[in-house]
């Protein structure tokens, strides 16, 4: 959809800016609004007051903002940052301003917040700046650019400096036609943001579906119509009576990994690129980014990673557990840290025994035997060993891995339409909001003829 742009345009004197409607003004932000409000208006509060507490993961890069969170005014009073509701709040450390991690403040506790002291907070002038206007101008990517151009400091601590905010020239239409503006971008926006949660629900769906396909495949086969027999395995169940169970213990031997950061001494040391949990995804191996380590030469060989290795990893979140993925001599030499394990099979396929750890079945099994806290998980060696191997004749396997090869690659291409979706919807997103924020588009008579 195409929209109408306004009838006349000035220049607004700001590069990052550019052109804006003519009737449009075109002040310093400090002149519509304050910057990060005293605290003082508080400060006769009862201490035992309820106020939100807003650390940074609290705050959305889509608008939204948890309110989950509570303290008292006297645990916040000092060392945080002060908002109340009206305020506009956004991120100014990187990459969380490059994210647009800010939001409206509404519906705080007894209408005060204190959050991370790397928000800058906004306090509209009522009288001629509009909280919902002036939100999604900072969410604009022409607002965001020219912040980032602007910032201090080093690596992951850069920072937008308070002074770009306070002396930032923004396009200033009349209060009515903020309003429309405001309201035309925020039902449009729901209607992107409801089509990216569509899209986002079928990634999941696709990602549930394909771990079912290949769990059913690597435990119940390809024939519906095969006799069964029970496994003897509670947790397994059934399986094809021609399919054999046995303990991975016989089919291959596993190595461990080198405890990272141990001291060698004077012991001869060779550096080697080596494997963490991060590398090893389920099926695939994410080699983006590898490391090395010091790893005595006496011990290269021992340690060393050889083509159908399957790795699984030893610990870390509950979805990393044991996964496996076959090692195809991606970078030579290499060798894995302690928390990922190598498989070197030797009476089944790395194909086949990677595909049926990734199972439902599998990571069953995994779950049951390791020891757990909060959010993570960790597996011996031993119990990896006696892992239940399903184990068809060599040509059914095949098969199946020939079935499950295709129906991966139809999942993926699936996955990547729908991720593609999801970026197109927000670059639409992020472009219409710049547009309607800057008068590059004249939503007056859209705003209008909607409402009527």
């Amino acid at each position: 959809m195409s929209f109408p742009r306004y009838p006349e345009y000035k220049d607004s004197g700001v590069e990052w800016l550019g052109q804006v409607p003519a009737h449009w003004g075109v002040p310093r932000l400090r002149f519509t609004a304050q910057l990060n409000p005293s605290k003082s208006e508080v400060r006769q509060l009862p201490a035992e007051t309820a106020v939100t507490f807003l650390p940074m993961e609290a705050i959305g890069d889509d608008g939204s903002v948890d309110l989950s969170r509570e303290r008292t005014l006297a645990d916040v009073a000092e060392g945080y940052t002060f908002v109340r509701d009206g305020d506009v709040a956004f991120a100014k450390i990187t990459p969380c301003f490059e994210n647009g991690k800010g939001a409206i403040m509404r519906g705080l506790q007894n209408g005060i917040g204190f959050g991370t002291t790397e928000l800058i907070v906004v306090r509209p002038d009522d009288q001629k700046l509009s909280p919902s206007f002036l939100h999604y101008l900072f969410t604009s990517t022409l607002f965001r650019q020219a912040g980032e151009s602007s910032m201090y400091g080093a690596g992951g601590q850069k920072r937008v400096p308070d002074s770009f905010v306070r002396d930032a020239v923004i396009p200033l239409p009349s209060a009515e036609e903020q309003a429309l503006i405001g309201a035309f971008l925020d039902r449009e926006t729901a209607k992107i943001d409801a089509l990216v949660a569509e899209q986002e629900r079928l990634i999941t769906l696709l990602k549930e579906k394909r771990q079912a396909v290949i769990s059913h495949a690597v435990t119940k086969g390809l024939n519906p119509d095969a006799p069964m027999k029970d496994s003897g395995v509670a947790w397994l169940g059934a399986v094809p009576a021609h399919w054999r169970v046995i303990p991975l213990k016989f089919l291959a031997s596993i190595r461990t990994g080198i405890a990272k950061g141990k001291e060698h001494g004077s012991i001869p040391v060779v550096d080697l690129p080596y494997l963490r949990v991060a590398n090893v995804q389920n099926g695939r191996l994410d080699l983006s980014e590898i490391m090395t380590m010091p790893v005595p030469v006496s011990d290269v060989s021992r340690y060393l990673l050889q083509a159908g290795d399957v790795l699984m990893n030893e610990g870390g979140d509950f979805d990393k557990l044991g996964r496996g993925a076959v090692w195809n001599g991606e970078i030579e030499p290499c060798v894995t840290q302690n928390h990922v394990f190598a498989v070197r099979p030797t009476l089944v396929s790395s194909e086949w025994l990677a595909a049926y750890s990734g199972s439902a079945a599998a990571q069953f099994y995994f779950m049951s035997r390791s020891k757990q806290s909060t959010n993570l998980a960790s597996i011996s060696s031993t119990n990896i060993m006696e892992l239940p191997v399903v184990m068809p004749p060599e040509s059914e396997q095949l098969t199946i891995l020939n079935y499950l090869k295709a129906a991966r690659r139809a999942f993926d291409e699936l996955g990547d339409n729908a991720r593609l979706a999801v970026e197109l919807l927000r670059s639409r997103r992020e472009a219409l909001i710049t547009a309607a924020v800057t008068g590059q588009i004249d939503v007056r008579g859209l705003a209008s003829a909607e409402a009527a």
